[in-house]
């Protein structure tokens, strides 16, 4: 790796995992990381991502970074899972065979429930099938209609939505976000289910994707303008969604916006811990990713946790949690108002106590 494993145990991103495991298998080409930052609520939960990087030690961090976003996220949303993240290192051209999902799935059986997967970017339902052939812990499969689990992206969606309409409310003080102007990065399956159900009420959509096509269809279908994926985050609006890749909120990045409120799916969006405070200082109301993000983990974690337990689980009761996601981030703005302090240092303060590290 072009950096030193002393590198990561001095990195703030380390922030004491209990478990990282480089697994390789020379006959399938498989290279992951298996990071379990937490277990204090249960086993580590977390999709896998893969994805090529042209610098490796670029894969540990987003490993070390995502598991320990899914601590906070899960103990926030109020699942008794842990955090964990896995990366699959891709070559350029975005391999992925058969071989290297059997020998994921027997390193994730090797870890005996500690980390229980899912989908993430680069992954696919079809993806988890494979994955489950070879391990039980494993997450987001094909079920029934009206029940829990399958694909995570339209409750990650809800929740996202839900999560704005939340914002708008608190900083702009409407009860619709009718008429409001939002801004959103990246059109995948869960940019473009957050836009259909704000282009459903009636929000201002103005769109960006890495493909312009893709972002232009999205836009043609819900009567908003596409732009340039490097226009985006400099666009007016009252509302800017990020729900692409992450580490977006840099300096360079904030002192572009030009909105009230941040609130998006994207993981990991401020670059570093700092850049909350300069959210802060414009006045800019952020909604912390781990909280808002949260659908798609109460799906599918419910999913495991009710096949585990061999009881129903129904999407009612998926929707049932989602929908506590705009009261905790209620919560969260109503401490930082009275604190001073930014909404992502209250949010991760109410998160590390949850998994015992207050």
């Amino acid at each position: 790796m072009a950096t030193s494993g002393a590198a990561f145990w001095t990195s703030p991103d380390w922030d004491e995992h209990e478990r990282v495991e480089l697994v390789h298998d020379r006959a399938s080409g498989l290279t992951a990381i298996i990071a379990l930052h937490s277990t204090h609520c249960g086993p580590g939960a977390g999709g896998t991502r893969f994805w090529h990087y042209a610098d490796p030690a670029a894969a540990m961090t987003d490993a070390l970074r995502l598991s320990r976003g899914m601590s906070y996220k899960n103990a926030m949303a109020g699942l008794p899972m842990g955090g964990g993240k896995a990366v699959v290192l891709l070559d350029k051209n975005r391999s992925k065979t058969a071989e290297m999902l059997a020998a994921f799935g027997d390193a994730v059986e090797a870890l005996g429930g500690k980390y229980v997967t899912a989908e993430d970017v680069g992954a696919s339902e079809a993806d988890m099938v494979a994955i489950s052939e070879r391990t039980q812990h494993v997450c987001g499969l094909p079920v029934a209609d009206g029940a829990a689990g399958g694909d995570p992206g339209p409750f990650t969606a809800q929740g996202i939505y839900l999560g704005i309409c939340a914002a708008v409310e608190h900083k702009l003080g409407k009860g619709s976000v009718n008429g409001v102007h939002v801004a959103l990065q990246g059109c995948g399956s869960v940019g473009s289910g957050v836009a259909r159900l704000l282009a459903a009420d009636g929000a201002k959509l103005t769109v960006a994707d890495i493909d312009p096509k893709r972002a232009e269809a999205l836009a043609s279908e819900v009567e908003g303008k596409a732009v340039a994926a490097d226009a985006i985050m400099t666009t007016p609006c009252d509302v800017f969604s990020p729900n692409a890749l992450g580490a977006i909120l840099n300096a360079e990045g904030i002192a572009g916006l030009d909105c009230a409120i941040v609130a998006g799916g994207a993981n990991n969006q401020l670059a570093k811990h700092g850049d909350g405070e300069a959210l802060a200082a414009r006045d800019i109301l952020y909604a912390p990713d781990y909280v808002i993000n949260a659908g798609g983990i109460i799906n599918v974690s419910l999913e495991y946790l009710c096949r585990r337990e061999m009881r129903e689980c129904t999407a009612g009761q998926v929707q049932e949690l989602i929908s506590h996601i705009p009261r905790r981030l209620h919560e969260i703005w109503q401490e930082s108002a009275t604190s001073g302090e930014g909404a992502h240092i209250v949010a991760d303060r109410m998160a590390q106590k949850l998994i015992g590290r207050g």
